[in-house]
């Protein structure tokens, strides 16, 4: 057929692969605040992170610590780090929430991306210092950065037994995360189902001079082989890769048909 019936076939493959892979397999993310510096940079003065979160991970096992996830916000969640503004005409709306899909743009979405610090069960709390324990142990995390260059004066929380089927998690920046430690009126609620746990962030693919993988050190386990703290980012960006690989080939195809329209025109 005729590339121009063609066309209209290739944009609904290419819409359906999109949607699939980002309900599924993995989705670029924006990071619009500095709650995980400088894990991620989220910055005004800065160009914010664009990193990639796959889902396969978690069909599989559950969050561990360490891992730094995306998650939607829980109800009592109530206040965000930020407000997503979107355009009130709606065909601008549109390309912004189009933006969004394809990490463009900050999500429609209350969504977080914090660090899990404790699972299940275990008992968490913090000291004035801002050294933070789990069941009684301090833990190692060579990821937190202190804004200002000292914790402040309220980095200490009383003793939080996790839930069955929720996280604790926090920011890499203690100073400035409105994370577990500060969310709804007890600290149970500032737990995290993991139910509403979107994804793995596992690499960082935008601004280019940022390109690398997401560090997600076990904090519990002390000394544990780098190599053995590898294995998730490996396995995740293997899982990842197919997406991002369909949709690359999409983008290509459709570039080349309209190519070969042009040049077909031009004879």
């Amino acid at each position: 057929m005729s590339f121009w019936k063609e066309l209209p076939i290739l944009i609904g493959v290419a819409l359906v692969l999109v949607f699939v892979i980002q309900q599924f397999l993995a989705r670029v993310y924006v990071i619009p605040s500095g709650s995980m510096e400088q894990t991620l940079h989220g910055c005004p003065s800065c160009n914010g992170d664009r990193i990639l979160v796959e889902k396969v991970t978690y069909y599989f096992t559950d969050p561990a610590p360490g891992d730094v996830i995306v998650f939607k916000g829980p109800g009592p969640w109530v206040q965000n780090e930020f407000q997503t503004e979107r355009s009130d005409n709606a065909f601008v709306r549109f390309f912004e929430q189009l933006g969004s899909v394809i990490g463009l743009a900050p999500p429609d979405e209350k969504d977080f991306v914090k660090r899990v610090i404790a699972t299940p069960g275990q008992t968490v709390r913090g000291d004035a210092d801002g050294r933070v324990y789990v069941n009684d142990k301090l833990l190692n995390e060579p990821y937190v950065y202190w804004e200002g260059g000292a914790p402040n004066n309220d980095q200490a929380f009383e003793p939080v037994t996790v839930p069955p089927g929720a996280l604790w998690v926090m920011g890499d920046n203690r100073n400035n995360s409105s994370d577990s430690r500060k969310q709804g009126n007890t600290r149970l609620e500032g737990t995290v189902p993991i139910s509403d746990v979107i994804g793995k962030a596992q690499v960082i693919v935008l601004p280019p001079g940022r390109w690398g993988g997401i560090s997600d050190p076990n904090p519990q386990a002390i000394g544990a082989p780098g190599w053995q703290q590898g294995i998730p980012l490996g396995a995740g960006v293997l899982l990842a890769w197919p997406a991002l690989w369909a949709g690359r080939r999409v983008t290509r195809m459709v570039t080349v048909r309209v190519r070969n329209a042009r040049g077909s025109d031009r004879t």
